[in-house]
């Protein structure tokens, strides 16, 4: 056996796998959603880094990539809505000239990320309502303490501040998302119905792409803005998402399970697009209702810039994305799919021609929102979600526990009481503290000296473990913990460099026989 062969051997009986190589896969290229971007963009890395395959991917937006698709110059888009036949600036139906279906491939929340500032300290918990939320993008809310917005928050003594709404410039699957909410739920104050172009309120301003609008509120100069983008855009910035209002009278988060539960009401047509009307208006009260999936439009027929080499490329990266990804979902700020959109999109994948290698057997998919022999309606996130915390009903009680990327709590100022929300170490049952300034005693923990915040609520004294240090954190894989399998790999190492130094080392000492 070779020197190479024995170190193979050896990795295989470690149970590490060697990369495929680069060549075995035809790089493919597609645009699209900047909603869903961080996602694609880890599983993207995974899959180069794993596998040797390259997918290009620029988020352009949903609306660009959809035109994209259908000018044959990519292989594939992202979008959160279907083609659009009747397009809102009056331009021609949107049909492509090849084949093509709609593939899920994470879900989310469209949240509403903002930068606010009450008493030097940067605020984390702010609850809005629908109507408020409305409001404030049409431009009929424009302070930070108009009445409705203050009724939200009986904990926050808000601030005289005019508010900067940031809305999409680019035709966007987020403001598309955004306002088929507010069609269907407030359509009196938003009698617009869906619009992927979003109107810029007078006393707002448009950016490009949801990194765009993030950065945006971001910013110093960004203090009293607010955005729609995806929850996963707040927690990569380290900043705050508003909880939001659903039916059950609940101020939720878009977390991970709050998505999931949402989802489960959610109506699928038979071409795998959304109806989200169940979501809306969800009496369970773990709901977030602004929750949503992002879809991949793949081709079904060969065509443009597309070949059957490619099919097979993206046929194992959509795989790929519905198993193993989903496992990076959560920490991403994004919600697993369910299992019954991943049979659906088995059956998608199967469509791609040149896909027929790609695993699509559900018993090997490594997806945590199911395991083998779970029915193809249940969802272990919604099945384990937990209830809402008492303090964050409506009422005159209000959680003080940051969310999304700004975990640190924040004072009460207001005339309403604290407590604990269930995202909180310890949280979940009701409230953590009563009455005015509740939650000042949680917003103090820690054994150092008080914090000082600079005038955008950053943390810049005081001690580094008091809740108001928020950071952000880069979108990475978590290496594995140092295992067995870790150790026989050094080992087999060792051993390689041993077999190819050792020998020419010693071979001019040793004896030579008579003759030699």
């Amino acid at each position: 056996m070779s020197v190479i062969a024995a170190f193979s051997a050896l990795l295989i009986v470690a149970g590490i796998a060697l990369p495929a190589h680069a060549a075995t896969y035809e790089p493919i290229t597609g645009t699209g959603s900047t909603w869903s971007q961080n996602a694609l963009d880890q599983w993207r890395t995974n899959v180069a880094q794993n596998y040797g395959m390259r997918v290009n991917y620029s988020g352009v937006g949903s609306t660009a990539g959809r035109r994209d698709y259908i000018n044959s110059s990519v292989d594939f888009a992202v979008s959160e809505i279907p083609f659009q036949q009747q397009p809102e600036d009056g331009s021609a139906p949107e049909t492509p000239p090849r084949g093509f279906a709609y593939m899920p491939i994470v879900a989310g929340g469209t949240a509403f990320m903002y930068h606010l500032v009450i008493g030097g300290k940067r605020v984390t918990n702010l609850r809005l309502s629908g109507a408020v939320i409305t409001k404030i993008f049409t431009g009929a809310i424009t302070k930070w303490n108009d009445p409705e917005l203050q009724a939200d928050n009986p904990g926050l003594a808000m601030p005289d501040k005019a508010i900067i709404p940031i809305v999409r410039s680019d035709g966007s699957g987020t403001s598309a998302q955004f306002t088929l909410w507010m069609s269907n739920q407030h359509g009196d104050l938003w009698p617009h119905g869906m619009r992927s172009q979003f109107p810029t309120p007078a006393n707002g301003k448009a950016q490009k792409g949801s990194d765009g609008v993030a950065g945006y509120v971001k910013q110093g100069y960004g203090e009293g803005s607010i955005t729609y983008v995806e929850y996963s855009y707040a927690m990569e910035a380290g900043f705050p998402v508003a909880k939001v209002l659903n039916r059950a009278d609940y101020y939720v988060e878009p977390t991970a399970d709050s998505v999931a539960v949402a989802l489960m009401k959610a109506q699928i047509n038979p071409d795998l697009t959304q109806n989200l009307g169940g979501v809306y208006n969800d009496g369970d009260p773990r709901t977030y209702p602004l929750s949503s999936y992002s879809y991949m439009i793949v081709p079904t027929a060969v065509g443009g810039t597309f070949t059957e080499a490619k099919g097979a490329t993206l046929g194992t990266f959509a795989s790929y994305m519905l198993c193993e990804g989903q496992q990076q979902a959560e920490n991403l700020g994004y919600s697993p799919l369910p299992m019954n959109l991943v049979l659906a999109g088995f059956e998608q994948i199967r469509r791609i021609p040149g896909a027929g290698s790609a695993p699509v057997d559900p018993n090997t998919c490594n997806n945590p929102t199911f395991k083998p022999g779970d029915s193809p309606s249940s969802n272990q996130l919604a099945l384990t979600a937990p209830q809402p915390a008492d303090c964050d009903k409506r009422g005159p009680n209000q959680c003080t526990t940051g969310t999304a990327g700004a975990k640190e709590d924040t004072p009460t100022t207001g005339t309403g009481g604290g407590g604990a929300a269930s995202n909180a170490p310890g949280g979940g049952g009701g409230d953590a503290a009563g009455g005015a300034g509740g939650g000042d005693a949680a917003a103090a923990g820690g054994d150092g000296g008080a914090a000082v915040y600079d005038a955008d609520g950053n943390l810049i004294s005081g001690d580094g473990a008091v809740a108001g240090a928020a950071v952000s954190s880069p979108f990475t894989v978590e290496p594995e913990a140092w295992g067995w399998q870790q150790s026989v790999m050094l080992g087999a190492v060792l051993l390689l460099i041993a077999v190819v130094a050792v020998p020419p080392f010693l071979s001019p000492r040793l004896p030579r026989k008579a003759g030699r």
